[in-house]
């Protein structure tokens, strides 16, 4: 073997080696909820198809979207405790003032609503950067705020959205049975909202803050702006899951987002993002919000009594959260 063949297979193996470092975690994460689909298929007793498929995308989209946004702010390295319930606040507008428009304005109305959210995002990073108060304190202000506006606009579930307008998650848009329109609407919006920042000055800006704020600042980061624009990204995406639960639903309900916080958590570090900030993407989350909401309805297939299974999903959650704070332990120790 020539010297130019040994060093062409030093680097092959070098480059995969830092292939499974970057990797290695999205993809145990996939491999992961790969298996779980073939377990729930081995399980159900009736024809397994498209329907079942798509039923598991319309029941995860919420919680991808909540993922999605949570994963932004915390590889900014901080935490927004208040994106369930910007969910219901869009939850419950959606549904209030869309029941009688037209397919038309109902899309014209939701991309007002994502960008209304995006603004209110902003406003909680401004407001965290100029008081300095910690990120965890301002957001759980702010999920006090959002609940109790929800609760105005819709004392109880009620409220609709147009028959089409709901069709974009109920139904198969492309008619190929296997790809549910849910899947196609949460990687459309990540590629329109992350994938064209990814790579760019802001996109490297959000990893650099989250890595690093001192550091970021002495390099030229504009730290305060990134900060601001991750919270931004967490409300449009929190928006995107609130108007989710409005075409999935069909009405609006003042706590349909409660229980979308703790679990965007639990995606965010399932999918491999670290707590510190400053590693990790959003495709990892996505994977592990179908993987909680597949895990739930395994317990629902098993016939696990409604309470017990609650406590197992709560369980599997802090599992979670504990495995990333322990890895961060970890990597406080290895430096």
């Amino acid at each position: 073997m020539t010297a130019g063949a040994l060093e062409l297979g030093r680097g092959s193996r070098a480059g995969l080696g830092r292939l499974v470092r970057r990797h290695g975690w999205t993809v145990g994460t996939y491999v992961l909820l790969l298996l779980l689909v073939l377990y729930w298929r081995s399980q159900t007793h009736l024809p397994w198809g498209p329907f079942d498929v798509q039923s598991l995308a319309i029941d995860a989209l919420p919680l991808a979207f909540a993922a999605c946004g949570q994963a932004v702010v915390i590889l900014s390295g901080g935490i927004d405790l208040s994106v369930g319930s910007m969910m219901s606040l869009v939850n419950v507008v959606a549904a209030k003032y869309m029941i009688h428009m037209s397919f038309r304005e109902a899309l014209l109305f939701a991309l007002l609503v994502v960008a209304a959210a995006a603004l209110a995002g902003a406003l909680t990073g401004l407001t965290i950067v100029v008081t300095r108060v910690a990120d965890i304190i301002v957001t759980l202000a702010m999920l006090f705020v959002w609940s109790g506006a929800a609760l105005a606009v819709l004392e109880v579930p009620g409220g609709g959205a147009p028959l089409r307008f709901q069709s974009l998650v109920t139904t198969d848009t492309l008619g190929t049975g296997w790809l549910p329109s849910a899947l196609l609407i949460v990687l459309g919006a990540y590629a329109v909202l992350w994938l064209t920042v990814r790579r760019s000055r802001l996109g490297l800006a959000l990893y650099a803050t989250g890595s690093n704020r001192s550091a970021a600042y002495l390099a030229g980061v504009n730290v305060s702006a990134s900060r601001i624009l991750a919270y931004a990204y967490s409300g449009a995406f929190a928006a995107l899951g609130g108007l989710a639960l409005t075409a999935a639903s069909g009405l609006g309900d003042p706590n349909s987002g409660g229980i979308y916080t703790l679990n965007s958590v639990a995606a965010v570090v399932l999918g491999g993002v670290s707590l510190l900030g400053g590693v990790g993407g959003l495709i990892g989350p996505i994977a592990a919000a179908f993987i909680l909401t597949l895990v739930k309805t395994l317990m629902i297939l098993r016939g696990v009594d409604q309470n017990y299974a609650q406590v197992i999903q709560g369980s599997l959650i802090v599992l979670v959260v504990m495995l990333g704070g322990l890895a961060i332990r970890q990597k406080g120790k290895g430096t």
